[in-house]
């Protein structure tokens, strides 16, 4: 089952009132966890590259913005007790490593390496998922 469709069933049975926006939440799940995919296989697929030297801060990229969507995923899902603060600075930093691996994956794209073009993509749709989210708690 799709990763939104899972995050919106337990949104759904949730016993409580949701303090934000059901559909802006489960995008941004959802979005985050496509890019924690996205970024993981980029860095395998760049390790497999003949210009693997050239590659080294992509995948440094690819993996520290893996980790920050796959946690950021993690947060934004636990509604109860949330402690919006720490939503706020999960989403922020999750912005700023879809922002950088975005930008990195872009410039390799340009050179042919469609991995990174499709990354770039997820990257960018997540840093949009991520800040409409981070506007919604305000």
């Amino acid at each position: 089952m799709p990763v939104a469709e899972v995050a919106r069933q337990m949104l759904d049975t949730y016993p409580r009132e949701l303090n934000l926006d059901q559909r802006l939440l489960v995008r941004c799940i959802e979005a985050c966890y496509d890019c924690a995919e996205a970024c993981t296989q980029c860095a395998d697929d760049c390790l497999g590259e003949q210009s693997l030297q050239e590659l080294v801060r992509c995948i440094r990229l690819n993996l520290d913005c893996a980790d920050v969507c796959a946690a950021t995923g993690r947060v934004v899902s636990r509604q109860t007790q949330y402690d919006p603060n720490v939503t706020r600075a999960a989403l922020q930093a999750c912005i700023a490593a879809c922002r950088s691996c975005g930008d990195e994956c872009e410039l390799h794209a340009r050179h042919g390496m469609e991995h990174c073009r499709v990354c770039a993509e997820e990257c960018r749709r997540c840093e949009q998922a991520c800040r409409e989210l981070l506007d919604a708690i305000g």
